[in-house]
């Protein structure tokens, strides 16, 4: 102590204030330095934790749960057509591209397809395809979707159904009260039993048996007995084979590559298939939305054009 007080007394003044003065500052530098030294790891510790990614929670991942059925646009309707009653075995079931094949009663197979709008009943109760199973007794009402052949509604264990189908007649055997005709949804010919009580009709008028003849285009009414026997209740003559027909409507359909002109009858509000002669140049007016009269002939299998008009609307 007495050496120092010694130092100090020998040094000048000006040289004392400096040994002072850095003495603070450098005291005053370590503590700030230490202070941070202890500050910081406390610090870089919570940076970590701010960064670190959040887990959810069960609740969370629930309440973003999508159904994926939800994200599939919605279905058209079924369109409102006379179906054409198949009734067979069920052979095959496809539930990957959703589409059933019967064994027709009468012979033959046929594929037909199905979605969730088609309707399945099991003793008269709603069911679903899932009920469906290989060998059992189906009856489906199919309609005819494009090019592919629907099933609006499947019924199982069918006691006594019902059906609208339409095609061209083949072959009428009155001893046998057996009609035979071929349906443009089925790939084999349609049998159906004429009994006493089954009604013919043309133009709403009743109409006797021997009207039933090959080529002719009906429409017909059946009921099915459960073993694969079709009843037809009623026959509709549609037309005969040589038989001319007009209609006026407006035109919905033209392709002139195949001739095919779809007009919408302005008479019974049906649409109907016509082909134009090929050898005959089609007006300029011809186009869809066009009003049109048009004298056909009955071929026996199609309605073909023999004049045809466009009207003034």
């Amino acid at each position: 102590m007495k050496i120092v007080s010694t130092i100090f007394r020998t040094l000048p003044w000006a040289a004392l204030v400096g040994i002072i003065g850095f003495t603070g500052i450098s005291y005053t530098q370590t503590t700030a330095d230490s202070s941070a030294a202890i500050v910081s790891p406390k610090s870089a510790a919570k940076a970590d934790a701010a960064i670190e990614p959040r887990k959810p929670s069960i609740s969370e991942d629930a309440a973003v749960t999508v159904d994926p059925a939800s994200l599939l646009p919605d279905l058209p309707p079924v369109p409102r057509e006379n179906a054409t009653l198949v009734g067979g075995t069920i052979e095959h079931l496809d539930h990957v591209r959703d589409r059933i094949t019967v064994h027709v009663f009468g012979g033959g197979k046929q594929t037909i397809l199905f979605d969730p709008r088609t309707a399945v009943y099991r003793d008269g109760k709603p069911a679903s395809v899932a009920d469906l199973h290989e060998g059992e007794r189906v009856y489906l009402d199919t309609i005819l979707d494009g090019s592919t052949v629907f099933a609006r509604s499947m019924r199982l264990d069918a006691a006594r159904a019902t059906g609208q189908s339409q095609g061209v007649i083949v072959k009428y055997s009155a001893d046998r009260g057996e009609l035979t005709f071929r349906d443009a949804l089925a790939p084999n010919t349609v049998q159906v039993r004429v009994t006493s009580g089954t009604k013919v009709k043309q133009n709403g008028r009743f109409a006797s048996f021997s009207e039933l003849v090959p080529g002719s285009l009906i429409s017909v009414g059946f009921s099915s007995d459960g073993a694969g026997k079709n009843t037809a209740n009623e026959i509709s003559i549609l037309a005969l084979p040589g038989t001319r027909y007009i209609f006026a409507g407006d035109i919905v359909h033209i392709d002139l590559r195949t001739g095919l002109l779809v007009l919408n009858s302005s008479t019974d509000l049906k649409t109907y298939e016509v082909y134009l002669n090929p050898s005959a140049t089609p007006d300029d007016g011809l186009h869809a939305g066009a009003n049109v009269t048009v004298l056909t002939t009955y071929d026996g299998t199609r309605y073909v054009v023999r004049s045809i008009s466009i009207n003034s609307r």
